[in-house]
């Protein structure tokens, strides 16, 4: 954190009143002038005051802006919206979704299933056997 946002810190927390000390209070260097410690008095800004920001600008509290920025939990909140739908998405949805969502590499695709086999049977039947038997072996 820089010094400036430290010391904008510690004036919000500053209590009312406890500002400066009064003038007569102050210790200040034994000045030859009245010149120099009005000069001095010109240059040191009062804390309330920053004549570098644009006209109208609110200066903002650093404390507001990180409760606004914190974090929130929304779990609760999500909780109850999954719990209180029933709907289920079809399986061609979620197909697509897991297939968005998968990688490129070679690792992230899923197995690939093998096409199932027709069981091999032969195109002849028993009635071609016995003909082709009688015309071969002559077999009546």
């Amino acid at each position: 954190m820089s010094a400036s946002l430290v010391r904008r810190g510690l004036e919000l927390l500053e209590a009312p009143g406890r500002g400066r000390a009064p003038p007569r209070l102050q210790r200040g260097r034994d000045g030859p002038t009245a010149a120099g410690a009005a000069r001095r008095r010109k240059a040191a800004p009062e804390p309330g005051r920053n004549k570098a920001t644009v006209k109208g600008r609110v200066v903002k509290s650093v404390i507001e802006e990180y409760h606004k920025k914190k974090a929130v939990n929304h779990l609760k909140a999500n909780l109850r919206y999954m719990l209180k739908g029933q709907f289920v998405a079809s399986k061609a949805v979620t197909e697509q979704v897991l297939a968005q969502n998968r990688g490129r590499k070679s690792k992230d695709q899923p197995p690939k299933k093998a096409a199932k086999k027709k069981p091999e049977g032969t195109v002849f039947t028993e009635e071609d056997f016995r003909k082709f038997e009688r015309e071969y072996f002559g077999i009546p």
